[in-house]
């Protein structure tokens, strides 16, 4: 069992007079896979940045807890992995500059060879010293898994996470999300079938527009 949990109660989004959706419950006590999904615009990302602490609901709570323990929100960042479309690295850094940097910045530590691991792993280690405005976006997408699990995080919030992935880069993410789920919470919000398809239960937020 994982000693990490998460607790989101009646949680409703609207922006303007448009309603995203509507009062979802959504838990997470045990290590595993867990889905969201929804056709595009149904509001997938913007639940997974609400239970990420990014954004805030218009109604309801996100709880998350260590070990029995509420966490504050300015300390989540040290217990959460998070890969999305819309995470940015600096093109004008080197894929290793960029990790040192948000490193720093986030104030979380690591180890060399966690980093080497993970850049042979993701399979651009002869490629680490590199400009990131020479990666492809396949590239970018597999730094980005660099960056959410350089820390160890007890939870895993993957968005669209085999975007702009070949076979060889979807297959290394579903070998990740596997093995990161024997210890922790992974979260992947998609309406890919082959991503929702490792997923022990899927939240359709279809289900909460009215």
């Amino acid at each position: 069992m994982s000693s990490f949990e998460l607790q989101a109660e009646n949680v409703s989004k609207v922006f303007g007079r448009r309603l995203i959706f509507k009062d979802v419950n959504f838990s997470c006590k045990n290590n595993g896979i867990y889905g969201i999904s929804g056709p595009n615009g149904s509001g997938k990302s913007t639940f997974l940045k609400i239970i990420t602490g990014i954004i805030s609901p218009t109604k309801g709570k996100v709880i998350h807890y260590f070990d029995g323990k509420i966490i504050e929100s300015e300390d989540l960042h040290n217990y959460i992995g998070f890969v999305a479309p819309y995470v940015i690295l600096y093109d004008e850094f080197t894929a290793v500059e960029n990790i040192h940097f948000f490193s720093k910045i986030r104030g979380i530590n690591f180890t060399q060879e966690k980093l080497d691991f993970l850049f042979q792993h993701f399979g651009i280690f002869d490629r680490k010293n590199d400009l990131v405005k020479g990666y492809s976006s396949g590239m970018k997408q597999r730094l980005k898994f660099i960056f959410a699990l350089i820390h160890s995080p007890k939870i895993l919030f993957f968005d669209e996470p085999t975007s702009n992935l070949d076979n060889s880069g979807k297959e290394k993410v579903y070998q990740t999300v596997k093995e990161e789920s024997q210890n922790n919470i992974v979260i992947i919000a998609s309406n890919e079938d082959s991503d929702l398809a490792i997923c022990s239960s899927v939240l359709e937020l279809q289900d909460y527009k009215i």
